[in-house]
């Protein structure tokens, strides 16, 4: 899959890139991903590239022509190869919430243009041209897209395979549909006892069912504690069993 990322920084993606476990999927080209300034369309011998608004008001916005110049030589360049419709993403706050399962259909799918915003946005003609989705982190502003470009596709190459040193890893991650959408559990490791606080004596034992009894408990546990909308989804879903009911309506541990 290809991602090309349109940003006034490509700078701040070459360390990104190169670091971590995810590297592995760009190095290999299993996410593949080309940046592009749109400095380098705009005109005059300052290469301007955002202009003061109509009506007045603080700071500055993205001018459309730059962009759209970009865009159209992303497009050719991808018109050569697969994917050359690939949709068009501006990271916005009015935009979709990224979650678990935008993240696993983007990583089955073959990638997308996006669109890093600065200043105080996108000039609105363009956005009604060109952009074909919006995505939001949050509901909190950052300084630009990057960031925000950057979490989508490390989430998405950590799902390609060989990735990770265990191929299971991410299947047990928070919010997959193969632990029903719930929350992860507790994790430990070394030593047993640290600061007076032992691990728990189900992780100790050996017997491969109760250690997955008791993870499956904290999972519930997590969740109702800290994000009871995804149990009640999972219960719309019929994932909860009466073993989890009779679980839950006890008084949760102490983790």
């Amino acid at each position: 899959m290809r991602f090309d990322v349109i940003t006034l920084f490509p700078e701040l993606f070459a360390p990104f890139l190169a670091s971590g476990v995810t590297r592995r999927a760009y190095a290999s080209g299993q996410v593949q991903v080309q940046l592009w300034n749109p400095r380098d369309w705009a005109e005059g011998n300052y290469r301007r590239v955002d202009d003061r608004p109509f009506g007045g008001g603080p700071g500055m916005v993205m001018l459309a022509e730059p962009l759209a110049r970009c865009v159209a030589a992303i497009r050719a360049e991808r018109a050569e190869g697969e994917g050359a419709q690939a949709p068009l993403v501006l990271f916005s706050p009015i935009g979709r919430r990224l979650d678990h399962a935008g993240v696993q259909g983007w990583s089955e799918g073959a990638g997308a243009i996006l669109l890093c915003g600065r200043y105080e946005g996108v000039d609105q003609r363009f956005i009604d041209s060109y952009v074909q989705l919006q995505i939001s982190l949050g509901d909190f502003v950052l300084s630009g897209g990057e960031i925000a470009a950057m979490a989508l596709l490390d989430a998405v190459a950590r799902l390609q395979p060989g990735v990770l040193h265990d191929a299971g890893s991410h299947q047990l991650d928070s919010f997959n549909p193969e632990l029903d959408g719930l929350l992860d559990c507790p994790h430990y490791t070394r030593p047993e006892a640290w600061q007076g606080q032992a691990v728990p004596a189900e992780l100790l034992s050996g017997h491969h069912a109760q250690i997955e009894r008791w993870r499956r408990q904290q999972r519930l546990a997590v969740t109702a504690r800290h994000r009871p909308d995804l149990l009640d989804q999972a219960r719309q879903q019929g994932r909860i069993t009466r073993e989890d009911e009779a679980f839950l309506s006890r008084t949760p541990p102490l983790l």
